[in-house]
């Protein structure tokens, strides 16, 4: 079973958009907090990407939004590695209210890169390691 890691936001009123709900892109900034938030909890920080001279950088995201979310919501970002390749890794998430309704699915592909150069390089095995849910091979 892969474990997913939770992210809690509660929706504020910055997060709000014309049509009285928490914008589109709000969400991906939520999937990227959580993002954040999950390496930190496996001790990769970002000075530790850092001293290793590459982390990861998005590639694409893709979401299916559901239903809306207000402002004064209480919500939960649950996230988890699905796959990791020599250098690109996909992470899921969901979205969900405090009900347990789902808000949102989506996906964000994600490269290690190295910071000099720009470019994709191996993911480590010590991060890969990291990143590994309990159960996957």
């Amino acid at each position: 079973m892969i474990k997913r890691f939770e992210y809690l936001h509660k929706v504020t009123a910055e997060d709000i958009d014309e049509l009285g709900h928490a914008g589109n892109f709000h969400y991906v900034k939520w999937m990227q907090h959580a993002a954040v938030a999950h390496s930190n909890a496996l001790d990769w920080p970002f000075q530790k990407y850092r001293e290793l001279g590459a982390g990861w950088v998005v590639r694409s995201h893709q979401i299916t939004y559901l239903k809306p979310a207000f402002e004064g919501d209480e919500v939960v970002v649950q996230t988890w590695i699905a796959n990791m390749k020599a250098v690109t890794s996909l992470r899921c998430y969901e979205i969900l209210n405090s009900k347990g309704e789902l808000l949102a699915s989506a996906e964000t592909d994600w490269a290690f890169v190295n910071y000099e150069k720009q470019r994709p390089v191996r993911i480590p095995q010590q991060v890969r390691e990291s990143f590994k849910s309990p159960g996957q091979p």
